[in-house]
Parts: C-alpha cells; sequence; structure tokens
C-alpha cells in the first residue's frame, strides 16, 4: 500500500509566496512594511514561515472581500494580543459582525445592480428584434 504525505515547507522565500500567491515581491515587501507580516531574517535573505503564509492568505482574501490594511491589521493585532481575553475577543468579534453587514450590504447593492442590468439588456433585446424584423 503506497501511502503519501504531505509535507508542509516550513521555511519560505519572498520568491517562494510570491509564484505560489501570483503576486509580486514588492507586494510582500509592502505587507511587511505595514506590519502584517514579519519574517525572520538571514542576513539580507527574508525568511517566511507557515503563519506568514497563513497570514498573507488572509491578507489577500481580506483585500477581496473589501477589508482594508488596517482593518485586516487590527484582526490580527486583536488575535495576537491574547486569544484568552474575554474583551479582546469581544472586539475581534465586534469588528466580524460590522464586516459582515457591510459586506451583506455589498451583496444586496450587487443583486439589485444585476436585476436593474438584466432588465435593461431585455430591453435592449427586444428593441434590437424589433429593428431586425
Amino acid at each position: 500500500m503506497n501511502t503519501t504525505k504531505q509535507v508542509i515547507q516550513a521555511n519560505y522565500s519572498i520568491g517562494d509566496l510570491s509564484k505560489e500567491f501570483d503576486i509580486t515581491t514588492r507586494s510582500i515587501r509592502f505587507y511587511e512594511d505595514q506590519g502584517l507580516l514579519m519574517p525572520t531574517r538571514k542576513g539580507q535573505t527574508r525568511i517566511y514561515n507557515q503563519g506568514d503564509k497563513v497570514r498573507l492568505k488572509l491578507i489577500l482574501r481580506g483585500k477581496r472581500l473589501g477589508f482594508s490594511l488596517a482593518e485586516t491589521g487590527r484582526l490580527f493585532e486583536l488575535y495576537d494580543a491574547d486569544k484568552s481575553s474575554a474583551k479582546q475577543l469581544s472586539n475581534m468579534m465586534g469588528l466580524i459582525a460590522q464586516k459582515k453587514n457591510e459586506l451583506k450590504q455589498q451583496l444586496d447593492d450587487i443583486n439589485a445592480v444585476l436585476i436593474e442590468l438584466n432588465d435593461l439588456e431585455d430591453n435592449c433585446q427586444n428593441i434590437l428584434t424589433q429593428l431586425t424584423k
């Protein structure tokens, strides 16, 4: 029986992460400058660990969902500060609830625009059909 174990790489170079997430090394350095990533260094070489990789994934997902880098940073700060503090967790849950409400409103707005665009498309198609008769 052939069983293959997936090996999780412990360390990554900036180039490794750049390729994996299809972003520029400059973007990764920018996130580092913003305090969102904190790689260790060996001379001039940045060494990213699994935690940095997860954070980068969360940063990029947050960006796609409309989180600002400041909001993402705040969530990281709250998470890192004290995972066992009720106050910290309550603050984090408040930020999450706020963002969920914003995203729901955006989704409602998108759905309304899609309905309007579908109606406009149908009207254009009807006029086009009448013009080509």
